[in-house]
């Protein structure tokens, strides 16, 4: 199976270094190539690629935005965002819009064409470092996450939520603190007033959907 591809990038040197590539190849066919962000949605609609080659930064807006415009009227097609941005916003803004793949443009030929190869299977693919730094995030993301979701709860009052949300009672909480029950219960109520919520429930419902559980 020759897998389709359009690239969009407003590089002409690097658009012509992937055509080349790809060219050379037995399973692989540039249908197209792209360089502004309403070219590469015109593009998408007319020629139905396998996978599209994005860049993140091209003129007439963003790259992301042009996936997730694509993907809302062609989810079939698969997109792998190359680029040389690696940071978090991009990375998780990629995420989001529904991308399958993201490798860095200084990323070997191996690796770029085993990442176009498994995103047109359909499944996801990160470069070493983009994977990496994914994995970091999750491992350390749902503290800040509570932090920046109730902020006008203070350290020991966020802790506290942290244990309502895992089911332990104001007598569990007191002896993990080695507080009184009478802190505890103060401190449950300033949680309750501050998240404008009515009961423990309430209050649950609202930590789990900031991640802390």
């Amino acid at each position: 199976m020759t897998i389709r591809i359009l690239i969009a990038d407003d590089h002409p040197l690097f658009r012509d270094g992937l055509h080349g590539l790809l060219d050379s190849l037995t399973d692989t066919e540039v249908v197209g190539e792209a360089a502004t962000v309403e070219e590469v949605i015109t593009l998408a609609r007319a020629l139905q690629p396998d996978v599209i080659l994005m860049d993140i930064k091209m003129p007439g807006g963003s790259g992301i935005m042009a996936t997730r415009q694509i993907l809302s009227q062609h989810p079939q097609i698969n997109i792998l965002v190359v680029t040389m941005f690696d940071d978090d916003d991009s990375v998780f803004a990629v995420m989001r819009a529904g991308a399958r793949g993201y490798v860095l443009k200084d990323a070997s030929q191996e690796e770029m064409l085993q990442a176009i190869r498994v995103v047109a299977g359909g499944a996801v693919i990160f470069s070493p470092a983009i994977a990496q730094r994914v994995i970091g995030f999750f491992g350390s993301a749902r503290p800040p996450i509570a932090s920046q979701a109730f902020p006008t709860l203070s350290d020991r009052e966020r802790e506290i939520l942290a244990l309502i949300a895992s089911g332990r009672s104001n007598h569990e909480i007191a002896e993990h603190f080695s507080l009184s029950i009478k802190t505890v219960q103060n401190h449950v109520s300033a949680i309750l007033n501050k998240l404008h919520v009515t009961d423990r429930t309430q209050a649950i419902l609202r930590a789990r959907a900031a991640g802390i559980e």
